[in-house]
């Protein structure tokens, strides 16, 4: 099978702000996948900017779970172009809203590795 290579043209980068527990099963996928989401969590919201996610990751999940941490990944652009972006409360909180069923084909869509790129205690 010959390797498939996507250039930044091809592919999205995009952030999603996690806590610890989110954080450690993203890590027991290998760095790959984000989970899958709770009954009473519908949309899996990756955002679009990183100061976005800093704000989420720092303000609400510190709080909320005693840390927060910033991932980065890249998302075929194929796959994103079957969504809009989505204002959540202004033009700076941008995101995606993938429906919580079709996160598995998300996952797919990830080119490479999720990377931690920003941790707040």
């Amino acid at each position: 099978m010959q390797a498939v290579s996507f250039s930044a043209m091809d592919t999205v980068t995009l952030w999603r702000p996690v806590g610890p527990q989110e954080l450690e099963l993203i890590r027991q996928s290998g760095m790959r996948a984000f989970p899958p989401r709770l009954p009473d969590q519908p949309i899996f919201y990756p955002v679009t900017t990183e100061d976005y996610a800093v704000k989420i990751a720092r303000d609400w999940n510190v709080p909320a779970s005693g840390s927060g941490f910033v991932t980065r990944f890249e998302v075929k652009k194929s796959f994103l172009d079957n969504y809009r972006v989505e204002e959540a409360g202004g033009s700076a909180h941008r995101e995606y809203w993938i429906p919580a069923e079709e996160l598995p084909a998300f996952n797919e869509a990830i080119v490479g590795e999720i990377e931690v790129v920003a941790e707040f205690r």
